[in-house]
């Protein structure tokens, strides 16, 4: 136990407050049990140390662990936290805990077993988190920790701070909002920058190798969390992968499962579970025109890839800065709000109609609309309902 403790003075030590992500104001840590799932390099574990500070628990009384250590390959993590409780523990942090077999089960019965302990975990693997909720009996609260978004990106790289805003608030005072960030900042300046290497806070590291770096997240994803998690071959593997070629190469498109599936040369069913994967991995969104009552077998009537990050990292020639705008929209407003396909304009969110394009996108498509919205990229102000793209990256 030493040495964990040891790792974990020396991360805490390290840890800084000046870059803190959304979901710490967000999060009611007053709650017992607690989960963060997020894909890997989001932040999670800076999410917890930062925790410790911003709440400043008293070090002695806390243990953050990394499942992942090879102290788990011969100790449960039952009894160290037996061990820690009897010391005085009152906050155990769990990270990474889909590396630790049967990790939910035993989660479950340490939340059960020592009432007066408050457990908060992490997992990179989306796929497990989902899955383990079964095991859990919905036990804990569990969140999502999302990549940047634009707000966040200007306030990592330094360049300039602002509070997150609701979405009403940009409908309704959109051209008040922009005057004041325009005055401050070139929000155009920076958005290709965003666009393209923008989503994960390692892009602070090293920007030249951000898309290799994201690339080899998609494909660890891909040829660790699905096979661990379903009953899935590697040659099922190999088609997943020339699915995904085929969709960074097309995307966005309402999709032709019957054409899809032979192409790929695998059953519409497998070929519908393919997406779905790709889906829970975060690489890919599917939009629907009407969430209620969706089957497993049901097909999207459009496919995005999950970021214009993406799009950038796996596309063999130019993405379509249509294609890029709309997946930016998508993905924007998607953290904290539902988003379905609309038949007239591109987006639905609640009663809200929303058609992306450039500056000069025309009213044509939503005319006679109530509650409709064009969001105009190159555009520093909007007027009425004509709204700067990048503003819909201020949500959160």
């Amino acid at each position: 136990m030493e040495k964990l403790l040891q790792k974990y003075y020396q991360k805490l030590d390290r840890t800084q407050l000046n870059k803190v992500r959304y979901l710490m104001d967000e999060i009611d840590w007053s709650n017992r049990f607690i989960g963060i799932k997020g894909a890997r390099g989001v932040g999670k574990t800076t999410l917890l140390f930062q925790f410790i500070k911003v709440k400043n628990l008293n070090p002695s009384e806390t243990l953050y662990v990394s499942l992942d250590d090879l102290y788990f390959t011969e100790n449960k993590l039952y009894d160290l936290t037996e061990q820690f409780v009897n010391e005085g523990g009152k906050h155990l942090l769990v990270d990474e805990v889909h590396r630790y077999q049967n990790w939910s089960s035993e989660l479950k019965n340490i939340y059960d077993d020592f009432p007066d302990l408050q457990i908060i975990f992490t997992g990179s693997s989306l796929i497990h988190i989902e899955k383990a909720r079964g095991d859990l009996s919905r036990r804990p609260v569990i969140h999502e920790l999302h990549g940047l978004s634009y707000r966040e990106f200007l306030d990592f790289s330094n360049l300039f701070r602002y509070n997150k805003l609701k979405l009403e608030d940009i409908l309704d005072n959109h051209v008040e909002i922009s005057r004041y960030i325009i005055s401050e900042i070139k929000p155009l300046a920076y958005f290709k920058d965003y666009l393209t290497f923008g989503l994960y806070p390692y892009f602070l590291e090293n920007k030249n190798s951000y898309q290799q770096k994201l690339i080899e997240t998609v494909l660890i994803a891909l040829s660790t969390d699905l096979p661990s998690n379903y009953n899935i071959s590697y040659a099922s593997i190999e088609k997943i992968k020339q699915l995904l070629y085929v969709l960074a190469e097309s995307v966005p498109f309402k999709p032709n499962i019957a054409k899809l599936s032979e192409r790929i040369g695998v059953s519409r069913n497998s070929l519908l579970d393919f997406l779905r994967y790709l889906e829970e991995l975060r690489v890919i969104k599917r939009l629907y025109a009407d969430t209620k009552g969706i089957g497993v077998l049901q097909k999207p009537e459009k496919i995005y890839l999950y970021h214009p990050n993406i799009s950038y990292a796996l596309a063999y020639r130019d993405a379509a800065m249509g294609s890029i705008r709309e997946s930016f929209f998508v993905n924007q407003l998607g953290a904290n709000q539902l988003v379905e396909y609309s038949p007239t304009g591109d987006f639905k969110v609640g009663k809200y109609i929303f058609e992306i394009g450039g500056q000069s996108k025309s009213q044509k498509q939503i005319l006679g609309e109530e509650y409709a919205y064009i969001g105009a990229d190159n555009i520093e102000i909007g007027h009425k309902n004509k709204i700067p793209l990048w503003l819909f990256g201020f949500l959160y």
